[in-house]
């Protein structure tokens, strides 16, 4: 900062003044008015305004040099604002960038470039493209507008947007397989537990073409899908996805992706674990070989008439050991098991202690000459969760009976309608006046067979209680999929080209690995888990924003919080100053680059 002297035919007015570089080009912005020269003179006693203002400055130049300078900054209420100038920016992605430049996006991308050869940044696009699906999702068009209001703020051709997908469709095996070395360095894997599941994405289309094909909706729409086979670590950090046509059988979409596990990122021993409808003969056979072994749900419902029978059997049930104590196990019967926890002398203590107990029961079958081992367990927690969910819905159903029966239409597998029953006939057997609707208790007492009881198949020896945590696991791979499609809105697609959607995809698939590692820098411990829910922790990234004060800095307009605190506990940088110096932001920035 300099003095500045504006003078006239009758006065000298005296300012604070320094220079400013905005998009290359230097002028010089008026930071402080001292006053006119003969007000300072009569203020300051008969010191020279001049030996005062330059001591004055220099004042000012040492606390800036120090972080210390306090900012004043002039509004007037008669002065417009300018036209078409974007004064508020966001901030929140300086995190997500950190993550991104460690996981050495902007190499993986040079690499890209160098190899084709082309002149745009292809890593400006990839990193707004994530950016933008985790904070605000949009189209291609809108992401290129929105690039524009961050803090670093980019003007990006949409002919380049589209370029860019082109490449990143075509590099898809390379750029999985870089994510995941990078990945290394900057967080642990636990590639021992291998979780894979699939998914669809639907169009908002009638016709068929290419990657978008009619299939089996998981949201029933009557729209052409695509589907997603996704395979995620033990700890929930996504490790390698594909893309196929939405009529596409999903138990032959594992083997191709494991495969390439295999072979690009050089994993040899893990355990695949999967649902039952991925859990084919061949996929299991599969997981046979070498140092890999295989976790897979059975339904109970769906087994062998005999297995049914024997994991249904009250009797020949042990307790699974929380210690490695000696001798035999006892045998128990989960009749007398179920009495006595009902008997009501039992406190809530002694209640909540049976509850914590797992019973189980193994033996091992030869399906299609592949040995497996069935283990089947039975919670009595478990139990009363699934009775309360049922009496939920049929509650629910009950209330429509009463209140609005012409909601009622066909029901699916998991529906609350499922228990309705619909009757045309009175008790005389005459034909009903009205369609008769009540309550089918057949169908409660049907599937209150099958309560408390879970079962899986593996090749595995070892605890059965290692094993079915182990199961129970896949929750995260399914929240996988809920944060796409909810949080990212990957859906519906409005791309059209095969190597867009995949493109498309891909930009979900690193946004998520993104957003997990974000989580897992905000974990504290493994036990207590990540603290925040994901819908708070982006909605704060989301409102992280910042007024631009031209010559000055950035004021915050967010509300500090826990979760603002935290993220800047963990790395290692501060935007919650009442004012961020242009200077420290530039030094901010700078650690985002870094990684």
């Amino acid at each position: 900062m300099k003095l500045h002297v504006s003078k006239s035919k009758n006065s000298a007015s005296l300012y604070v003044a320094k220079s400013v570089y905005d998009k290359g080009n230097r002028r010089t912005e008026i930071v402080e008015t001292l006053g006119t020269e003969k007000e300072l003179r009569s203020k300051l006693d008969g010191e020279d305004p001049y030996e005062w203002a330059r001591a004055y400055i220099d004042k000012l130049n040492q606390e800036e040099k120090e972080g210390k300078r306090k900012v004043k900054v002039e509004f007037s209420p008669t002065k417009r604002i300018g036209k078409n100038i974007q004064r508020s920016f966001n901030g929140g992605y300086l995190f997500l960038q950190m993550i991104y430049s460690g996981l050495g996006m902007d190499n993986i991308c040079s690499y890209i470039g160098r190899k084709y050869k082309f002149t745009f940044d292809l890593n400006i696009i990839l990193s707004r493209l994530t950016y933008g699906r985790i904070l605000f999702p949009a189209s291609k068009l809108a992401t290129r507008e929105i690039a524009k209001t961050f803090i670093e703020a980019k003007n990006i051709g949409l002919q380049h947007f589209y370029r860019g997908l082109d490449v990143l469709a075509k590099e898809q095996d390379y750029i999985q397989a870089e994510l995941y070395k990078n990945s290394l360095k900057i967080s642990r894997r636990n590639t021992g537990v291998l979780y894979y599941d699939c998914t669809n994405f639907y169009f908002e289309i009638e016709q068929e073409s290419g990657l978008r094909q009619f299939g089996i909706n998981k949201e029933n729409r009557p729209n052409p899908i695509v589907e997603m086979g996704l395979f995620m670590d033990g700890d929930g950090i996504p490790l390698a996805f594909c893309i196929h046509p939405g009529n596409t059988n999903e138990q032959v979409t594992l083997r191709p992706l494991e495969k390439k596990i295999l072979k690009d990122f050089e994993l040899s021993k893990f355990v695949v674990c999967t649902d039952a409808g991925l859990s084919s003969t061949a996929n299991r056979r599969f997981n046979t070989m070498g140092e890999r072994s295989f976790i897979t749900t059975q339904s109970v419902k769906k087994m062998k008439g005999y297995l049914m029978d024997w994991s249904l059997d009250p009797k020949g049930w042990k307790l699974e050991r929380k210690t490695d104590s000696a001798g035999p196990d006892k045998i128990y019967n989960l009749g007398q098991v179920l009495k006595y926890y009902n008997d009501p002398e039992r406190t809530d203590t002694e209640k909540r202690g049976m509850e914590s107990h797992i019973f189980y029961k193994e033996r091992w079958i030869n399906d299609d000459d592949l040995e497996q081992r069935l283990v089947v367990t039975f919670s009595i927690k478990y139990h009363n969760y699934q009775r309360h969910i049922r009496a939920k819905q049929v509650e629910r159903a009950q209330k429509v009976i009463d209140t609005n029966p012409g909601k009622l239409k066909k029901a699916n597998a998991n529906d609350y309608k499922r228990f309705i029953k619909k009757e045309h006939c009175t008790k005389d057997g005459e034909k009903a006046e009205h369609e008769l609707l009540s309550i089918d208790v057949s169908i409660i007492e049907k599937e209150a067979v099958y309560d408390g009881f879970y079962a899986v198949c593996t090749n595995m020896e070892g605890c059965v209680g290692d094993i079915v945590k182990v199961s129970k696991g896949r929750w995260e791979i399914e929240e996988c999929f809920r944060i796409m499609k909810s949080e990212f809105k990957a859906r519906p697609v409005y791309l059209g080209r095969d190597e867009r959607i995949i493109a498309h995809f891909m930009t979900c698939f690193i946004s998520l690995i993104i957003y997990r590692l974000l989580e897992c820098r905000l974990t504290v411990n493994d036990e207590e888990g990540f603290p925040f829910t994901y819908d708070s922790l982006l909605d704060t990234l989301r409102d992280m924003d910042f007024l631009r004060i031209k010559g000055e800095g950035y004021i915050p307009l967010y509300k500090r919080t826990d979760i603002t605190d935290a993220l800047h506990d963990s790395f290692g940088f501060r935007t919650d100053s009442e004012i961020v110096s242009d200077k420290e932001m530039k030094k901010i920035i700078k650690i985002s680059h870094k990684g």
